[in-house]
């Protein structure tokens, strides 16, 4: 079986898109690669924010849900994304700058092993900066030129995602026996694993908690999305899966990637999505994010769900 490469993207709710695309894009500085809809619910905005292409491990997303209510935070859910920075000067860039926007943040500290740099988004979704120490990124990481953060400290990508679960031994075990995770640390209470040894773009740290579980609402995450190569091995990871007992939707054509869904015990959604083809599929790069891009499904119902959606710019 094939190993993963880490994490593909992360998908979020938020209530008003617009507000969402000032946060990601001005403040943190992503490039937003793609304008478009929920395919299944295509009266709200789906919006990609990444690095020059919305690369795999680079994305974070967001489905605009204005009827959405207040999170209540608890457990059984994915609970915090990490993002990785240059270095430790970076870290202190970002202080300075979340204090200087009033972003709600936390003094340096420490993190899985790391210095880190706690916030939330306007909408209390939990993140939290960390340093790189000025390791390579991937190769087909690609920053984005465009926002006002200098380059030495910008967002490289998606780093640590942490889960709390009330049983931590039942997402423990699909990270390991399911995905082949490697345990780098783990105690009664918590775990920490990665899809590549060594290698914290794909690290997921899981905690036990006890109590009810997290009821979704603005600011909360859907899933996350874990990075395969090809439509064959995604196809071999669907087989797996079923036979581990577990319900999958099987292959689903996301237009830009392909996926399969399936939730884990704990009832943590699990995403599988292939690397290609990629948002430039539709779009040129100089142009990725201007105009809303639909599935050639739904093209045909352009003027309709325009004409529902707020402009965001």
């Amino acid at each position: 079986m094939n190993k993963l490469s880490g994490h593909h993207h992360i998908s979020m709710l938020t209530k008003n898109g617009k507000r969402n695309n000032d946060f990601y894009t001005k403040i943190l500085g992503l490039r937003r690669v793609k304008k478009s809809v929920n395919q299944d619910s295509p009266s709200m905005y789906h919006l990609f924010y990444g690095d020059l292409t919305g690369a795999p491990g680079t994305e974070l997303t967001f489905f605009e849900m204005p009827v959405a209510g207040r999170t209540v935070r608890g457990t059984n859910a994915i609970t915090r994304i990490g993002l990785l920075v240059p270095n430790y000067d970076s870290l202190q860039y970002w202080k300075n700058r979340f204090q200087q926007l009033e972003v709600e943040h936390s003094e340096i500290t420490t993190y899985a092993g790391k210095d880190a740099l706690f916030f939330e988004d306007h909408e209390g979704l939990r993140m939290v900066l960390l340093n790189n120490h000025g390791h390579e990124t991937p190769a087909h990481w690609q920053p984005w030129v465009g926002s006002d953060i200098p380059a030495e400290h910008r967002i490289l990508g998606m780093g640590t995602v942490e889960m709390t679960v009330r049983y931590l031994q039942r997402t423990v075990n699909v990270l390991k026996e399911l995905f082949n995770y490697t345990a780098v640390e783990e105690s009664e209470k918590e775990a920490v694993l990665q899809s590549i040894p060594g290698e914290v773009l794909g690290e997921i740290v899981v905690k036990e908690l006890e109590g009810p579980s997290e009821k979704p609402g603005r600011g909360s995450i859907h899933h996350l999305a874990l990075r395969v190569g090809t439509v064959e091995e995604l196809q071999q990871w669907d087989i797996k899966i079923k036979e581990q007992g577990f319900d999958s939707t099987g292959i689903v054509d996301r237009y830009y990637f392909q996926s399969l869904y399936f939730r884990d015990r704990n009832g943590i959604l699990f995403e599988m999505a292939t690397d290609g083809p990629g948002f430039t599929v539709d779009s040129a790069v100089e142009d990725l994010g201007k105009e809303l891009d639909l599935p050639p499904f739904l093209e045909e119902r352009r003027a309709e769900i325009e004409a529902i959606l707020e402009p965001l710019d």
